[in-house]
């Protein structure tokens, strides 16, 4: 006799395996720290961009959300590098986001609300130079460039930028209100079709629903891509890389270098930064050899 696990989720009986595979390629797509207790529910309780310990954290890095798939070797090579430092609290939600926590002090996701404040916060060199009063010292520590993310098998026959302008493919567009590579995509539009090709993505398709503006860009648009929502989005390519390592049904279509752009990440240590000690370890590390190479790991540049 066969046996059938149920749950109760909003008034109705469902099948755990109908659920679990609606939500297959939900995140996180890291492997979660240890703990007496795993309660990650996708679907319903599911907090993929907050890492770490946020009690008494003796390091607080705020970093932009599309270095995402680092943060697990990063932060072990780093306590590994500097063992006194073994309670680190991380973030990587878009880097406009975390500029307006850092300024406001606070967020609140679901029903929690984190009030920690950055020791080092990471970002994109146009995001950091708005940010200079606020920092004590920067470094530069790596850089990538853009690809486009889409299906496997590639079902749109998508080549190039200009593709993502025709009608019928819908296309998922970091929103450049808050996503530093939201205006860097612009800049690509610019260089592959001009300013029609930029109006017809970002106004006639955003107006008719075909281009579709992401929250939180670097989660949304392999999730709609992989649940059929999006044929295709322009992302950073280390993160449409990572999305095939890790055996996701995602394929990268690579620009030619003269539509393409290159993105400089860059660290600040933050002038309020409660553990200023740890902060300037962190700084250090990420220029170091260890750190370079798991950047390079993940698909991104060091020089």
């Amino acid at each position: 006799m066969k046996q059938y696990c149920l749950i109760f989720l909003f008034g109705f009986i469902v099948p755990l395996s109908l659920f679990a595979q609606s939500h297959r390629f939900d995140p996180p797509w890291n492997t979660p720290p240890n703990s007496a207790l795993n309660f990650t529910i996708p679907g319903v309780d599911n907090v993929p961009d907050l890492y770490g310990d946020i009690n008494n954290p003796q390091l607080v890095v705020f970093f932009a959300g599309n270095q995402y798939m680092c943060i697990d070797d990063l932060l072990a090579a780093f306590k590994t590098a500097y063992p006194q430092y073994q309670r680190i609290f991380a973030e990587t939600l878009p880097p406009g986001i975390l500029a307006q926590q850092i300024q406001g002090g606070s967020i609140t996701i679901g029903n929690m609300r984190i009030t920690l404040q950055a020791d080092v916060y990471t970002a994109g060199k146009s995001r950091m130079m708005q940010m200079l009063p606020i920092m004590r010292d920067t470094t530069t520590y790596a850089f990538n460039k853009l690809a486009i993310m889409v299906a496997k098998g590639n079902p749109k026959h998508i080549h190039d930028l200009q593709d993502l302008g025709k009608p019928g493919i819908r296309v998922s567009m970091p929103n450049p209100a808050w996503e530093g590579i939201g205006r860097r995509i612009e800049e690509a539009y610019l260089k592959a079709g001009g300013d029609a090709l930029k109006k017809t993505i970002m106004l006639q398709k955003v107006k008719n629903g075909s281009t579709y503006l992401t929250q939180i860009h670097h989660r949304q648009t392999p999730m709609r891509i992989m649940y059929q929502e999006s044929d295709a989005g322009p992302v950073w390519y280390s993160e449409a890389l990572y999305q095939q390592t890790i055996g996701h049904p995602i394929e990268m279509i690579t620009l030619p270098a003269q539509q393409n752009i290159q993105a400089v990440y860059m660290a600040a240590l933050l002038k309020n930064a409660p553990h200023p000690q740890a902060a300037k370890d962190f700084m250090q590390f990420l220029n170091s050899p260890s750190a370079k190479a798991i950047y390079k790991k993940y698909g991104f540049t060091t020089n």
